[in-house]
């Protein structure tokens, strides 16, 4: 946990920045995951309102109570949350803003999803995207960026693999560049509604200079 920032903890919840890397929860095949690493800190195991990729970065709220899950599940299950992510993209996406609704295959079903997106940067050949979910699909971003042909840089399994090696190669690009950014909830037991943003890890902010220039990140706050 001493490398896992947390950015708000109250009595009901704590929100944390999830490194890329570190599954959510654990199993037969996860050595190390975020739940596993709560249940030593806090005795309990806690509860988990939502998940992120093992390879995103970012925002996780976690309930502490089981009241406390009730509500919290029923705010994200019920779009009473905010979230964004930031994600680098392979190819200049058009048009500035949009939605991308290509239905995913969800276990041999077609299911309708729905991805929000605005472009807040582009350089020749790469584009900085801020994105909000209208649905909740596994790997839903990853899948709508890679099938609009703007896959997310660094992504070993939608993505653009020559371009992955030649990036690791010349810029050390080792990550998925997808960061849960900002959430925006209702708090348990309030009528106070809080937003919370993550920083971004060095490895995004160091591509983010070297494309855009330094004056790329006070844009974001």
């Amino acid at each position: 946990m001493k490398n896992i920032d947390i950015l708000y903890e109250d009595a009901d919840c704590v929100v944390l920045n999830k490194p890329s890397g570190l599954a959510v929860q654990g199993g037969d095949r996860v050595a190390t995951s975020l739940d596993n690493l709560l249940a030593e800190v806090w005795h309990q195991r806690p509860f988990l309102v939502h998940r992120l990729d093992k390879d995103t970065s970012g925002i996780m709220l976690v309930a502490k109570t089981r009241e406390a899950a009730r509500y919290y599940s029923m705010v994200i299950g019920g779009k009473k949350a905010e979230k964004k992510y930031l994600a680098l993209c392979s190819g200049i996406i058009q048009p500035l803003k949009g939605k991308i609704d290509k239905p995913l295959d969800i276990q041999g079903s077609e299911k309708a999803s729905l991805t929000y997106y605005t472009r807040l940067a582009s350089s020749e050949h790469v584009s900085l995207v801020e994105l909000e979910l209208g649905s909740g699909r596994m790997h839903q971003i990853r899948r709508h960026m890679a099938l609009i042909g703007n896959p997310i840089l660094g992504d070993d399994k939608y993505g653009d693999f020559a371009l992955n090696k030649q990036l690791k190669k010349e810029r050390g690009i080792k990550r998925l560049m997808l960061h849960a950014w900002k959430l925006a909830f209702p708090l348990a037991g309030s009528s106070k509604t809080i937003t919370i943003m993550a920083p971004l890890p060095e490895y995004f902010t160091q591509f983010l200079e070297a494309e855009y220039g330094e004056g790329i990140l006070s844009s974001l706050e």
